[in-house]
């Protein structure tokens, strides 16, 4: 199971950390993504992390203005974000996969290989 959460309201330019908290599986064997989904728009992938790894990947589009992090004893992957636009307003979602070391960025940053989803949490920004 994975609960998303930290959504909410925010202006433009400000900062917001979402959360995924992961429980019901081996959080070591697994690789937690992040992705969004905007009105009318398709999921777009964000960033993910194998936590007792270390190993993180960025989506080109987000890199520099996100940053990824797991807690390995709260289960737990965070998702924090910078200079917010209103374009970032989307629904949140974290999402779950086992992890295979030999596929790499181009296979965790499709939300296709993701089979085990989160509820999302939604994002608004003002401008």
């Amino acid at each position: 199971q994975l609960q998303a959460s930290g959504g909410g309201l925010v202006q433009y330019g400000g900062s917001l950390r979402l959360s995924c908290a992961a429980s019901g599986f081996t959080f070591d064997d697994y690789i937690i993504g992040w992705f969004r989904q905007a009105p009318g728009k398709e999921r777009e992938a964000l960033s993910c992390i194998q936590s007792s790894l270390s190993r993180t990947y960025y989506a080109d589009s987000v890199k520099g203005r996100i940053t990824i992090f797991g807690s390995n004893a709260k289960n737990t992957v965070y998702l924090e974000m910078n200079s917010l636009k209103p374009e970032d307003t989307a629904v949140y979602y974290c999402a779950a996969a086992f992890y295979r070391a030999y596929y790499g960025s181009g296979y965790y940053l499709q939300s296709s290989n993701y089979p085990y989803w989160g509820q999302g949490t939604l994002v608004t920004v003002s401008s």
